[in-house]
Formats: structure tokens, sequence, C-alpha cells
């Protein structure tokens, strides 16, 4: 088989869940393709370049569908973030990708398409950036944590939680059976995108 861009970036990828951001070396990725590294230069010049790659093929899948004219745009802004936490968490180290990649077009699409939404929704611009980027960091960040290394065990066990009882409730109250972290991550968008609620 011919070797492309293409066939680079996705072998890239499978190296990517096989073995972790950590292992993806243009080095390895050469020896996963049987050839020198010296030949993807030709394609992908540098670290940095396959980084932006790989991202580019993980925000690939992504929906472009703007909001129906009915559709509310927080719902619509809540799937939008959804989808964008799926495609990074279908990775390891998705967020990670995302976080660091540079000038990636897919990104810039799905923002313009988040942002031209609301304006269309009637936000006016500079609301409707604010908006946008921090829904999109806020799930990036959700995102590294979810892929972020856990403690080991033993640092674990000797990590002394009794001196904050008000999160320890929390925790437990929060995680009964039946919930889970897409539960949390749903509660804490919808918290950035509708508000807090009334206490007054």
């Amino acid at each position: 088989m011919a070797l492309d861009r293409q066939r680079i970036v996705e072998e890239a990828v499978a190296l990517l869940d096989a073995e972790g951001l950590e292992h993806v070396t243009l080095r390895k990725l050469a020896a996963r393709l049987g050839v020198q590294a010296p030949t993807l230069y030709w394609h992908i010049p540098n670290k940095a370049a396959l980084i932006t790659a790989i991202a580019e093929e993980i925000l690939t899948p992504l929906p472009a569908r703007a909001a129906a004219a009915e559709e509310r745009w927080q719902d619509w802004l809540i799937g939008f973030a959804a989808g964008l936490r799926r495609a990074m968490l279908a990775h390891p180290d998705g967020a990670r990708i995302i976080s660091i990649a540079q000038l990636s077009r897919n990104m810039a699409s799905l923002s313009e398409l988040a942002m031209s939404t609301l304006v269309t929704k009637g936000f006016p611009l500079h609301q409707a950036r604010i908006t946008v980027l921090t829904v999109e960091r806020m799930t990036i960040g959700f995102v590294l944590e979810e892929q972020g290394p856990r403690p080991d065990e033993e640092a674990a066990k000797s990590f002394d939680l009794t001196p904050y009882p008000t999160m320890i409730a929390g925790i437990t109250e929060y995680f009964r059976p039946g919930r889970t972290v897409d539960d949390l991550f749903l509660e804490c968008l919808t918290l950035v995108v509708e508000g807090p609620p009334n206490r007054s």
C-alpha cells in the first residue's frame, strides 16, 4: 500500500490507541509503517504537525449540525459539548491531543459552527465567543481529568480526607447507585450553560 498522509495519520491514531500519547513518536510511527523516519517528513514535518494531524482525525467524526429554528440554544450547545467529549474519550489522551494541537482546522470549524449558531439565536458576537470558549474549555478540562492518571493505591490509602467532611458527604451523596461520571459531566455542563438555580 502506498504511503500517503492519510495512511500515516491513521497509523498514528492506531499507535495512540495502543500505547498512549507518550509513545507517539515519529520514530515509532515509522517503524510501524516499515519505513525510515525521514520518509515521514515529506508528509509530517515534525511532532507538532503529527499531534495536530491526530487531533484533526479525532475530531473528524463530529457532526456539523446547526441548531434547528425551534431548538433552544442551550440544548444545542449541551449536545455540541457532549459530542466533543465523546470524540476525545474515544482515544487515550484524546483531550491532551486536542489541548496541545496547533492550528486545528476541525476545531476552528467546530468553534465557527457554535459561534455562528449562537449569533443566529440572537447573541452579540462577543458573548457568543465567550460562551463557546467557556463551554469548549470546560469540556476539554473535564476530559483531561477523566483521562489523567489515577493516584496509586498506596498514596490513596494514606491520603486523609477526614478534615474535609462536607466534600466527602457531597461525593458520597452524588455518586449514589446508578450515578456515573456521564451524569456529573452533564450536570456541570448544564450549570455552565443554563446558570445556577435561583436561590433567592
